[in-house]
C-alpha cells in the first residue's frame, strides 16, 4: 500500500536503539493498518500495538513490564481504514488491522465495494467497539433532514474507507445529488472550518481527536438522526443499528445525537501462526492491557471480553477461537 505512516512508537524507537544485534534478529515486527491520524483507528490501534509488543529486553510483566507477547513488536499503520486494511490484510501487505464489521463481512463474502472479489484469507480476531456515524455541519447549520444535502458539497469520507460505501449508499437512497468530496477526517475537519465543505460524513468511535479541535476553534454541528432515518438506514445496510452519540462527548454539542453505528474489529490473514494469534489474543484480555485500554482512549473503555465475540460473521483465526473456547467466551 502507498499511503502508510509509521506511527511513532517510542517503545519500538527505544528498543532498537538500546537491544542488541542479537535481540534485533529476536524481534518480529507485526504491522496493523489503522485509520486517519484525526480519527479513532490510529490512537485505537496504537493502544492495542502496545499491549500486545514485548521487545526483547522489556521488564517482566508481574514486574510492571509489558505483558504482550515475547519477541513481538507491534506498529499501529495509518491507512484509509476499513477497505483498504481488508485488501491488505487479504493480501498479505498487513498482518492485522481494524475495519467495520461491514467491510469485513462484505469483504469475506464478495459483496458491495468487493462484488466478485472475496477476501476469504481474512480471519477474525475481536469485536471492538460501536462507531458511530457523524454527519457535520458548520456552527449555528441545522439541517430539517437528509435531504438538506441537495445540491451542497459534501465530504463523503476517504476512498478506501468503509465509511464512504456506507455513505454513497445512503446517499442513493435518498436520491441526493451532492458535490461528493473524497476526504480523510482532517481535510474534512479543516475544508468545514474554512467554508469549503457544507457538511460531512465519517464513522468511528467517539470521540474524534479532529472534531474536539474543531470544536474549541470554530465550532459544529451533529445531525440527529431520526427514527425513520435509522430504520431506513438499516434496511439498506444491516450492519448499521440505532445508536446514540450523548450529549458532552464533544464539548461543544450540548445536545443527545441520534444515530446510526456499526461495530469496529480487529481481524487478521489466515495465514498467520496459530500460536502468535492465540498469544496476542490472550495479551489483548490481560488484566493490565485493561488498565491500559481504559485510560488510553474513551473508547477504550467499551472494548471488553464480552463484547469480543459479539457481531462476528467471518470465521475466527484459529489461534483466536482457541483462546475464546479456553475462557468460555465461545463454545
Amino acid at each position: 500500500m502507498k499511503h502508510f505512516k509509521t506511527l511513532t512508537a517510542a517503545l519500538a524507537v527505544a528498543t532498537i536503539a538500546l537491544g542488541s544485534a542479537a535481540q534485533a534478529q529476536e524481534m518480529k515486527f507485526w504491522r496493523i493498518g489503522t485509520g486517519g491520524a484525526g480519527g479513532t483507528y490510529y490512537p485505537i490501534g496504537g493502544l492495542i500495538a502496545n499491549a500486545i509488543s514485548n521487545p526483547p529486553g522489556s521488564r517482566p510483566c508481574d514486574k510492571g513490564g509489558s505483558c504482550g507477547v515475547e519477541g513481538l513488536v507491534a506498529i499501529a499503520v495509518s491507512t484509509n481504514a476499513s477497505v483498504a486494511n481488508v485488501n491488505a490484510i487479504d493480501a498479505g501487505q498487513l498482518d492485522a488491522g481494524l475495519a467495520g464489521a461491514q467491510s469485513v463481512a462484505q469483504g469475506y463474502n464478495g459483496e458491495g465495494k468487493f462484488e466478485g472479489n472475496p477476501k476469504k484469507n481474512i480471519r477474525m480476531v475481536a469485536n471492538l467497539y460501536p462507531e458511530d456515524m457523524h454527519l457535520v455541519t458548520p456552527k449555528g447549520v441545522t439541517l430539517s433532514s437528509l435531504n438538506d444535502l441537495n445540491g451542497k458539497k459534501v465530504g463523503v469520507a476517504a476512498a478506501g474507507s468503509g465509511t464512504q460505501v456506507s455513505v454513497r449508499m445512503i446517499l442513493k437512497k435518498w436520491g441526493i445529488k451532492a458535490e461528493e468530496h473524497e476526504l480523510g477526517l482532517g481535510q474534512s475537519t479543516q475544508r468545514l472550518a474554512d467554508g469549503q465543505l457544507d457538511a460531512f460524513f465519517y464513522a468511528g468511535g467517539t470521540p474524534f481527536a479532529a472534531l474536539i479541535q474543531l470544536g474549541s476553534t470554530k465550532g459544529f454541528e451533529l445531525y440527529k438522526f431520526s427514527a425513520e432515518d435509522q430504520k431506513e438506514v438499516n434496511k439498506i445496510i444491516p450492519y448499521y443499528i440505532e445508536s446514540m452519540i450523548p450529549a458532552g462527548t464533544y464539548e461543544s454539542i450540548s445536545y443527545d445525537v441520534p444515530t446510526v453505528a456499526v461495530s469496529g474489529q480487529l481481524i487478521t490473514g489466515k495465514d498467520q501462526p496459530d500460536d502468535l494469534i492465540y498469544q496476542i489474543t490472550k495479551a489483548l484480555w490481560n488484566k493490565n492491557t485493561r488498565k491500559l485500554l481504559d485510560k488510553g482512549h474513551a473508547k477504550g473503555k467499551v472494548i471488553t471480553l464480552e463484547n469480543a465475540t459479539k457481531g462476528v460473521l467471518i470465521p475466527y483465526h484459529p489461534g483466536a477461537e482457541k483462546y475464546y473456547k479456553e475462557v468460555g467466551a465461545i463454545k
